[in-house]
């Protein structure tokens, strides 16, 4: 029988994790989550609100299932959530540059490292997730049911690119603008900022994103068994990408 001691405990570090979504090693919860009565609770806890902790030696994180969560962030949550996300086709285009930030992080080790001390620039983002659309235009155009199988409306997602403006002259309107390419990839990496995966860094008007190490723990203990972000992953690629890794192997 637990506890009322164990159950307190397990209370204070579950709620915690749903405020902040992150505990790590110097909080006076990650050594409390660490006992086993607590520990069972705290995962009870999260199993039944339909969330699942990741562990990781210096950190514990609260995610979200995807499905059947009392804090699922679906479409509809996620729009009440973060007003930025106006109509589905910027939803699932926010979902693209969003899945270009994962994909350009999550290559070898000399990349992430770089990443983390440098970031990426929206502006890079921008060309890379532009590579990435251009890539997908031409496959329609040879393949008009591409991206049917995946369950993505490529054809959506190509033209609301492809008529977009890269960015405004104004510098106080970007970032709010999510019509313009920027101001999406500005919506975007809020998103991942809210969660506290990354942190925006505006340095002499060229935004960039840093991801922090819960991005990459995230990464690893999660999207890794996704078939789906493997399969996104890959769509990710462009022909440049797939001429770099045919002639590393």
């Amino acid at each position: 029988m637990m506890s009322a001691e164990s159950i307190k405990t397990a209370s204070a570090v579950y709620f915690t994790l749903l405020k902040d979504k992150v505990i790590d090693e110097n909080s006076e919860h990650f050594q409390a989550y660490f006992d086993p009565d607590v520990r069972q609770t705290v995962l009870l806890m999260a199993d039944e609100s339909g969330t699942f902790i990741i562990e990781s030696p210096k950190r514990i994180q609260l995610v979200v299932q995807p499905t059947g969560s009392v804090f699922a962030t679906n479409f509809t949550h996620m729009k009440d959530r973060h007003k930025q996300v106006e109509t589905k086709k910027h939803f699932h285009l926010m979902s693209v540059v969003i899945m270009a930030f994962l994909a350009g992080i999550d290559r070898n080790q000399a990349a992430k490292i770089r990443t983390k001390r440098e970031g990426i620039s929206f502006y890079t983002l921008e060309r890379q997730v532009n590579d990435v659309i251009m890539n997908w235009d031409s496959l329609l155009k040879a393949k008009p049911g591409f991206g049917e199988e995946e369950k993505i409306d490529m054809r959506d997602v190509v033209t609301t690119w492809k008529y977009m403006e890269v960015d405004t002259d104004d510098y106080g309107a970007r970032k709010a603008n999510r019509r313009t390419r920027i101001g999406l990839i500005a919506s975007a990496m809020r998103l991942l900022e809210t969660e506290g995966l990354i942190v925006i860094l505006d340095r002499e008007d060229i935004p960039k994103a840093i991801p922090k190490q819960e991005i990459f723990e995230r990464i690893e203990y999660l999207y890794h068994d996704y078939d789906r972000y493997e399969m996104f992953k890959e769509l990710m690629k462009t022909e440049e990408d797939q001429h770099a890794e045919n002639t590393s192997n």
